[in-house]
């Protein structure tokens, strides 16, 4: 049980590090459109389109990602605290 919520907490964690990336090469002129932003936004935009529903952009920021993010590490907290709980 202990793997599998190592498992779980690793993914969360390199997925969070790839929103990073994400929201890293959105400052970047045209590094989403190259293969390697494509590749990331195919990744990313799934999830962040959730939050972007709720969380519209002001002006030029966009807050979804942050929201994503702390909401990822919301998760995993919630993960440790939950195999705590029954273990």
């Amino acid at each position: 049980m202990i793997a599998i919520v190592n498992l779980l907490l690793v993914a969360i964690n390199i997925y969070s590090f790839i929103l990073i990336a994400s929201i890293l090469m959105s400052w970047l002129p045209n590094a989403k459109e190259s293969g390697f932003g494509r590749m990331l936004s195919s990744i990313t935009d799934p999830y962040l389109d959730i939050f972007r529903r709720f969380i519209p952009p002001l002006g030029m920021i966009d807050f979804s990602p942050i929201v994503a993010i702390f909401a990822l590490n919301l998760a995993s907290r919630g993960i440790v605290v939950l195999f705590n709980y029954f273990y």
